[in-house]
């Protein structure tokens, strides 16, 4: 496949054209004084298996006592927060 080279100053120009190009599968080279420095090509979707919603169901348990206080701390936290002892 030959890519279609473009200078600079036509790239920036015509930029949005290029990507539509682009997207239908052509591949775009853009050049600096006759020398190539970048190409413009389309980006893959990417493909991950698909997950079903509610795959871990029943496998993760969320006791009622989650967020209560943890007893080995409860002893530790000064009457005051904002007077913490220093160390």
């Amino acid at each position: 496949m030959v890519d279609t080279v473009f200078n600079i100053h036509e790239a920036k120009t015509h930029f949005s054209r290029l990507i539509e190009r682009v997207e239908h599968g052509e591949r775009i080279t853009i050049a600096r004084a006759g020398v190539p420095v970048a190409v413009l090509v389309a980006v893959e979707p990417e493909t991950r298996p698909v997950r079903p919603i509610g795959m871990d169901k029943g496998k993760i348990v969320i006791h009622d006592t989650f967020d209560d206080p943890l007893p080995e701390f409860e002893d530790d936290s000064p009457e005051d927060p904002l007077n913490w002892p220093s160390a």
